[in-house]
């Protein structure tokens, strides 16, 4: 059974606008064919305060998401040396509560 993907709306309205549209098509391959078959077993867990969450490297970008049963939450997708100040103010979302 594949895995549902769930993009928090930051994605779509801030994260994507930072990204140059050749690794845009390069990140959403590698979150369609990697993180809908086994999203632990291609990512990484993050540890500390970030501990319940996941990251998956594609090149310099980092996808950061949370396996909920059968769904992955993904919360951002950004450059390595934004992503993790950035995702502290995106970990209370819930997408089952919009």
């Amino acid at each position: 059974m594949p895995y549902s993907l769930l993009y928090h709306p930051a994605i779509r309205d801030e994260d994507l606008q930072k990204i140059p549209r050749n690794i845009r098509s390069r990140l959403a391959r590698a979150i369609e064919t990697r993180l809908t078959t086994e999203p632990a077993r291609y990512g990484a867990p993050l540890k500390g305060a970030l501990r319940p969450y996941w990251k998956l490297r594609v090149g310099d970008y980092r996808v950061v998401y949370k396996i909920v049963g059968w769904e992955v939450w993904i919360l951002a997708v950004l450059h390595r040396k934004e992503v993790y100040g950035s995702i502290t103010s995106r970990k209370t979302w819930n997408p089952r509560e919009e």
